[in-house]
């Protein structure tokens, strides 16, 4: 059973910046990346990282987030910029593997205060 551990939530300004991380148990892994889910909305894709680094955006979210990752560390890290109170929502961790079995992390709260 994978298992995903983020950090780096919390509470900050408007304009202000967080980096969230990930660390799995498997350096082995198709995609993985952060969704998020505000309060009475779905959880939608923030950014993902594929195998072999390949980024991807939510097109409405480009710019002011970046993904990377950190392969001898099993980490991917979400850098946010720019936070506004919109981006307020639990940021959860998904990893997918190559027989599309799907794991979730317990989600880190961010809070964007006005």
């Amino acid at each position: 059973q994978v298992q995903l551990v983020e950090s780096g939530g919390g509470l900050v300004q408007a304009g202000g910046s967080l980096r969230l991380s990930c660390t799995a148990s498997t350096s082995i892994f198709r995609f993985m990346g952060w969704y998020r889910q505000a309060p009475g909305k779905q959880r939608e894709l923030v950014a993902t990282i594929t195998s072999v680094g390949r980024a991807i955006y939510a097109n409405s979210l480009k710019g002011r987030f970046t993904i990377s990752r950190d392969s001898a560390k099993n980490t991917v890290y979400l850098q946010s910029n720019s936070l506004a109170p919109e981006d307020t929502a639990v940021y959860y961790c998904k990893m997918t593997d190559f027989g599309a079995r799907e794991y979730w992390g317990q989600g880190t709260q961010v809070t964007v205060s006005s």
